[in-house]
């Protein structure tokens, strides 16, 4: 029996007068009760327009024009306004991307999660509350019995995530759609979440759609794949069938732009000149520094790096690690409480306002949200003049002249400078936001988690973008990202922090095969593979929540890993420092185990899972 019937949906934006534009062309699928059907596709393909239309639905400036959706018995597009309501959240449940903006931050979670079964008269508070703290337990969240009475703000988003599935679920719902619910989440959050979410699907045998641009995390969830584009379906097929053997073209591109192949990057010239960036023992963080040199909130601890000329160090690490920090102290954003960082081999003053603009000039940051790094009301063109004139004094013929070079060498049609941000799709806004960086003429270029936001396809482009600038123009980046695979395909080195520590460093392979640092095993370890089943196969998988990631981060000079690492010593991880080893990779990473002793336990993990 069909859960989910949809037929001939048309959905599109504007209305007559005024041109109409189809942004849902005529789509056919059916889910069976208890299927799980992921929607996949690259931004603007159509699949939160067409999940959205499964709760009668359609976004502000858009109309279903035609088609039938039905769930079970219920004609959804012939229902009237009081009826849609009544079917949302009590026989339709929406979990969106974002789980904060799906939260009041002045309420507690526990009467945001029972408010839906006591809108429609489910249950009494005390059975609500029950039922809330029953989810809770089998979403794998932390103290079931208290994390209701928290507020939003004291959750990790991972946690918030899954509370925000608690909410969905509590009415039993007889279809939940998740709305790309792990994108924005980090990939050992990831894991956790996705097992959470395939638990308590299974357990409670609940017909759900799933949109995601991921194959890797549709491959673990789905029974059946709708590959959608130009809100057209492109293919439909079991799981196995669309990932093995894609029919369409646009499939195999999409499956290709997954499994992209490592780029050759051309040698970095060992120079004898001082590298671009090096940053000694640097320590940082947020608050008031005491004598010692240590801040309030300490983020960072005794971090070392360099960056040579014309090359790419990949910083990757949860959430909560210190990326962002480390980005924004050499962007002078962050004051530091020790340490030195060098431009070109001279110290560079901690403080922005101490900088010189040329110091200013050559270090650009580019942030994750495009969205909110662009003003709204300006043109594009705006937006670009604003560097060419503060870094470089151009204004009238030569602006314009600069602007079009930086619009094309981001690949962006002259068209676009007109525009306002609003009016551009995720990929245009980010490179947009990497032309105006651009236009100050940097040696360096701080990329913080550019393609995090972005779908598969577009963060391919964005990636070739970069090295085709670096190549180019011979800038260097500081590539922050928690994305293994991504740093991989761009980066000549790596570093790995966990909460504020540089646990490992080396070249881009040490990523590639063990022995690494028990920390690098864990992310490895967490990046899905574009295989069904990948999931449950996967060793220990979500058996223990792991712990916050400040839980031992209270003496400076131990492990920072300790309380989650599962080869830890005890008497030893607990009491002594680590020492620094190196790997025959030539890695460097901070370790109590011998290399051998590394080796033999991962190589044994990896033929496990």
């Amino acid at each position: 029996m069909n859960m989910i019937e949809v037929k001939g949906l048309r959905v599109v934006a504007g209305a007559a007068p005024d041109p109409v534009i189809e942004i849902v062309k005529g789509v056919d699928f059916s889910v069976k009760k208890g299927e799980v059907l992921a929607l996949i596709g690259e931004s603007g393909s159509g699949k939160t327009t067409i999940a959205l239309s499964l709760l009668g639905h359609a976004r502000s400036g858009c109309s279903i024009a035609g088609g039938s959706v039905r769930i079970g018995d219920v004609d959804v597009l012939a229902l009237d306004q009081r009826g849609r309501r009544a079917l949302r959240a009590r026989t339709v449940a929406y979990v969106a991307q974002s789980a904060s903006a799906g939260f009041n931050p002045a309420r507690t979670i526990m009467d945001q999660v029972t408010e839906p079964a006591l809108l429609h008269k489910l249950m009494s508070p005390a059975a609500a509350r029950e039922k809330a703290i029953a989810l809770f337990r089998s979403l794998a969240l932390p103290a079931p019995e208290t994390i209701g009475a928290r507020y939003p703000h004291q959750v990790s988003g991972g946690q918030l995530q899954r509370l925000m599935a608690a909410m969905a679920l509590i009415t039993d719902p007889a279809v939940v759609v998740f709305d790309e619910p792990t994108t924005a989440l980090d990939v050992t959050t990831q894991i956790e979440v996705l097992a959470a979410f395939k638990k308590v699907i299974r357990e409670l045998g609940t017909t759900a759609v799933y949109v995601s641009h991921d194959l890797a995390v549709v491959a673990q969830m789905a029974d059946r794949i709708v590959v959608l584009n130009g809100g057209t379906v492109r293919e439909n097929g079991a799981t196995a069938q669309v990932l093995d053997a894609p029919v369409d073209a646009y499939t195999q591109q999409l499956l290709a732009a997954t499994r992209r192949p490592e780029p050759e990057l051309a040698p970095v010239a060992q120079e004898a000149a001082p590298p671009l960036l090096e940053i000694r023992g640097l320590s940082a963080g947020y608050g008031r520094i005491d004598r010692n040199g240590v801040p309030a909130v300490r983020v960072l601890d005794d971090v070392s790096l360099r960056i040579p000329r014309g090359s790419t160090l990949g910083v990757i690490g949860e959430s909560g690690s210190g990326k962002t920090t480390l980005a924004r102290v050499v962007a002078g954003l962050v004051d530091r409480a020790r340490g030195e960082v060098l431009l070109d081999g001279k110290p560079l003053p901690a403080q922005l306002s101490k900088r010189t603009l040329d110091q200013y000039r050559r270090i650009q940051i580019v942030f994750q949200n495009a969205d909110t790094a662009l003003n709204p009301s300006r043109t594009i063109a705006d937006i670009l003049a604003r560097p060419m004139n503060f870094y470089h004094g151009l204004t009238g013929a030569a602006a314009q002249k600069r602007m079009l070079e930086l619009l094309d060498l981001v690949k962006l049609p002259a068209s676009i400078a007109k525009r306002q941000p609003g009016g551009l799709s995720g990929g245009q806004k980010q490179r947009v936001n990497l032309a105006r960086a651009l236009a100050a003429d940097p040696a360096l270029i701080l990329c913080d988690e550019v393609t995090s936001a972005l779908d598969t396809v577009v963060g391919a482009a964005i990636l070739e973008l970069l090295a085709e600038l670096r190549r180019e123009l011979g800038v260097s980046y500081m590539f922050i990202s928690h994305d293994i695979s991504t740093v991989r395909a761009i980066c000549d080195e790596v570093i790995v922090l966990y909460a504020g520590q540089r646990v490992e460093a080396g070249q881009r392979d040490v990523l590639a095969a063990p022995p690494y640092h028990p920390y690098t095993g864990l992310l490895v370890d967490s990046v899905p593979a574009l295989q069904p089943g990948w999931l449950d196969a996967r060793r220990l998988i979500a058996s223990t929540a792991l712990p916050a990631m400040g839980e031992s981060h209270d003496v400076a000079e131990l492990c920072s890993f300790r309380a989650r690492c599962p080869v830890r010593i005890d008497g030893r991880c607990n009491v002594t420092p680590p020492s620094l080893r190196k790997l025959p990779s030539g890695a460097e990473i901070l370790c109590h185990h011998s290399i051998e002793e590394l080796n033999r336990m991962q190589t044994v993990d990896t033929v496990a899972a």
